[in-house]
């Protein structure tokens, strides 16, 4: 039975180029008064990308060909680095222990779900993080960082930081970190012109993310 999903990112080369974003699905509806009702259907965003464009050489278009048959094109999920949302912290900001707020100690809890927040005023939203970069992860409780492997675990499969002691009832647990997005293949089709690509034109490669 082939894995639904492979630990392993699309190849950096080509993934360092691209368009893509969230993406949301909410129902508008329009009233007799000319008032809109809105509602959310989705919880959570789903991130969209096309990365045909970071395909500059026959080289690379290679290595897509082979991750996409590995792949075995939408069926198999696997890593994704997204260019402009890959860390806990600020672009150009090395990760740190106190990036992002992951709960808030019982003194029974021991695992906790990484997680990044998006505003901060009004309405923020937590995105779950599931895809953490193995070994990038750094954890802090009411500001003291903890260590790596000693103090706390981290599942890079799943997202999930179990420390070794609960935390604290009512103190701040924290953590810093870079991540991947999940995503798939949105296609079961690589068309390639071969004759207009080495005139400079670009094959579409959709990924879409997914849920784990």
């Amino acid at each position: 039975m082939i894995q639904a999903f492979h630990e392993v990112r699309f190849p950096i080369a080509p993934g360092l180029s691209g368009s893509g974003g969230p993406e949301r699905r909410t129902d508008v509806i329009a009233t007799g008064s000319g008032r809109e009702e809105r509602n959310a259907r989705w919880a959570h965003s789903r991130r969209r990308y096309d990365v045909g464009s970071g395909i500059r050489t026959l080289a690379d278009l290679a290595a897509v060909v082979a991750f996409f048959e590995e792949r075995r094109g939408r069926l198999i999920g696997f890593r994704f680095r997204d260019r402009g949302d890959w860390t806990s912290a600020l672009p150009g900001v090395t990760p740190g222990p106190t990036d992002q707020r992951i709960g808030t100690g019982d003194g029974t809890t021991r695992i906790f779900m990484l997680k990044k927040t998006y505003g901060r005023d009004f309405a923020p939203y937590e995105r779950p993080v599931r895809k953490p970069v193995d070994g990038s992860v750094r954890a802090a409780v009411d500001g003291r960082e903890l260590r790596a492997g000693a103090d706390f675990g981290v599942d890079a499969t799943t997202g999930t930081v179990t420390f070794a002691a609960a935390p604290g009832a009512g103190l701040a647990v924290t953590a810093g970190f870079a991540f991947d997005v999940p995503v798939r293949f949105d296609t079961d089709e690589l068309f390639i012109d071969y004759e207009a690509f080495e005139a400079g034109a670009i094959p579409k490669i959709p990924l879409v993310e997914i849920a784990l």
